[in-house]
């Protein structure tokens, strides 16, 4: 690479916000570098484990006792890391950080980061969320609202490829949809009792999610989903949306972006004349070299908690606390999801009823509280919904005594009764004390400063998950389903992996780092598109989001560049 060409544009990371800049930077005839932490993945190539199955893997898919200790932080989502996916987590012996409360960072440092591992859900948000905060004065009013947003989600949609049903939602708006996937039979049950036994408008659906289900569709390489639910290894048929299926590619195909993973961008270079950003530092990753790129403009997408990080190293005299960081605002507001909670049940009947696939998709109850007047809560601020699931596997079969035996072959080839199970996602408020800032002892192996998290759920959310269980336990027991069991896991934030906030969207400088095109306002020409920008949380999925603001974001950037703004 000839380090002293200057770029039009920098891309910080390459995972769902990544992945989206460069492409539309590159599409917009930027030419544009693309710096990755991590180490390079390639489509098809770099998905070892794509076509295994569970016997196949060592251990049962489980970590031996020497990965447990390394994936230690990791693991504490349960569902992963396993053998199949460990390849696309980060070791946490190699990347700690210091926890003064208790922070789930569940992290993968490669090219394409976690759009190879996210859970596909894709939920446009409504004006139900960009004006809560101003309706109930809490931290601070988005500066955007739907209609703002509504065509960036479409062209979000329509590329990336997004399965679900129409339900005329104000508070969830419908979208540009691929068919939707099929229920089960106790799912289509649960529908019918939700619409005839309850009069607050709850209701069920497929979730929304971002697998190619048109037989006909085939969106620049990409086909339709294939039914195997092995998503998270990565899809060798580009099924589901990740960077490296789509818009990496993409934005290779103009012949304007450079690829450098292994690229630990630290610092953001500020020159106090131009009153403008022009550039990056770089550590290498494996041999630690320092280096440093030139460009017009810098979008950060290192993952929210990352770019947050990256401003606050991002040091001068104009910007001794980080840049943009005027008014103490830098690295406040962390939010997540809380979940982890909800029930699971037996459902009677159907032994003649089975299904075909492995469907990568679940039931999704949209928030049906504080939406109006009839479904005011008094206990809490904001809403929650419900993912779920049923399916039709005979727990024994985990337990291998019980199977053993002259009826082994019997009991493998037989399914078992159905059962149900649903998880709640709430919503959690933006607190000022929530805060993530770099440790004063603490560094990496590359001589940076960890990230120290002070983040905590407070009484709003504890009371909502209160309400979570209530209610799910109700509609069980509603449809008639047994043996009900409620549960609720340990967990903190950081855990629904949709890490939010430390560099919020705002009007007014002094309580926000970002304007309404994501620049941050002291310093215009950077953009943070990824999670660190968001004002609210909501209590949707937020990835789609991110994509739509990233997309509107760029052409804004190549617009600001082109009529020599930014030159």
């Amino acid at each position: 690479m000839n380090q002293k060409e200057k770029y039009d544009a920098i891309v910080v990371g390459t995972g769902i916000s990544g992945g989206w800049a460069a492409k539309e930077l590159c599409e917009n005839g930027l030419k544009t570098l693309v710096l990755e932490r991590g180490r390079m993945v390639k489509h098809i190539e770099d998905y070892p484990t794509m076509n295994m199955d569970t016997w196949d893997l060592p251990n049962n898919n489980e970590l031996s006792r020497e990965d447990q200790k390394k994936y230690h932080k990791q693991r504490r989502v349960n569902w992963a890391p396993k053998e199949d996916v460990k390849h696309f987590f980060v070791n946490d012996l190699e990347h700690p950080y210091v926890e003064t409360k208790r922070f789930d960072w569940i992290r993968g440092y490669h090219v394409g980061g976690r759009s190879l591992t996210w859970g596909r859900q894709s939920y446009r948000w409504s004006d139900l969320d960009f004006e809560a905060n101003l309706k109930e004065n809490i931290g601070v009013d988005w500066p955007v609202r739907y209609k703002d947003i509504a065509p960036w989600y479409d062209k979000v949609e329509e590329y990336i490829g997004v399965s679900g049903e129409k339900l005329g939602l104000r508070h969830l708006p419908d979208g540009k949809f691929h068919p939707p996937m099929d229920l089960m039979c106790p799912e289509e049950d649960l529908k019918n009792v939700l619409s005839d036994k309850f009069d607050d408008g709850r209701l069920l659906t497929i979730g929304r999610v971002a697998n190619i289900t048109d037989k006909e569709g085939n969106i620049e390489g990409r086909t339709p989903c294939q039914y195997r639910n092995r998503c998270w290894r990565g899809c060798p048929f580009g099924g589901y949306f990740s960077s490296n299926s789509s818009t990496l590619p993409a934005a290779e195909r103009t012949g304007n972006m450079t690829l450098r993973p292994n690229s630990i961008v630290h610092e953001i270079i500020y020159d106090d004349n131009t009153k403008k950003a022009t550039g990056v530092r770089v550590i290498d990753r494996e041999t630690h070299e320092k280096h440093e790129f030139e460009a017009k403009v810098i979008f950060l997408c290192a993952s929210s908690m990352a770019s947050v990080g990256i401003l606050l190293q991002s040091k001068s005299e104009r910007f001794p606390n980080g840049i943009g960081n005027n008014h103490d605002q830098l690295g406040r507001n962390i939010m997540d999801h809380h979940y982890q909670l909800g029930a699971s049940a037996k459902v009677e009947g159907y032994l003649n009823k089975f299904y075909k696939g492995r469907r990568p998709n679940g039931f999704y109850i949209p928030r049906f509280v504080n939406l109006d007047s009839k479904t005011s809560k008094k206990e809490y601020l904001r809403g929650f919904g419900y993912q779920g699931g049923a399916s039709r596997e005979d727990w024994t079969l985990s337990v291998a005594e019980l199977n053993y035996g002259k009826d082994l072959k019997e009991a493998i080839l037989k399914p078992g009764s159905w059962e149900i199970g649903a998880t709640g996602f709430g919503e959690m408020l933006p607190y000022h004390d929530n805060r993530v800032t770099l440790s004063d002892t603490e560094k990496d192996q590359w001589g940076l400063p960890q990230l120290d998290f002070d983040v905590e759920f407070k009484e709003n959310e504890y009371k909502m998950r209160e309400d979570i269980i209530k209610q799910i336990t109700e509609m069980f027991t509603a449809a008639g389903f047994k043996d009900i069991e409620p549960y609720e896991r340990a967990t903190g934030p950081g855990l629904g992996i949709h890490e939010m906030g430390g560099a919020r969207m705002g009007w007014n400088p002094r309580t926000s780092v970002v304007n309404q095109h994501n620049q941050v306002h002291d310093v215009p020409n950077i953009y943070v598109t990824d999670g660190a920008f968001m004002t609210s949380a909501s209590c949707v999925n937020p990835s789609l989001t991110y994509m739509a603001f990233t997309a509107r974001a760029a052409l804004h950037a190549a617009k600001e560049i082109n009529t020599g703004k930014f030159s």
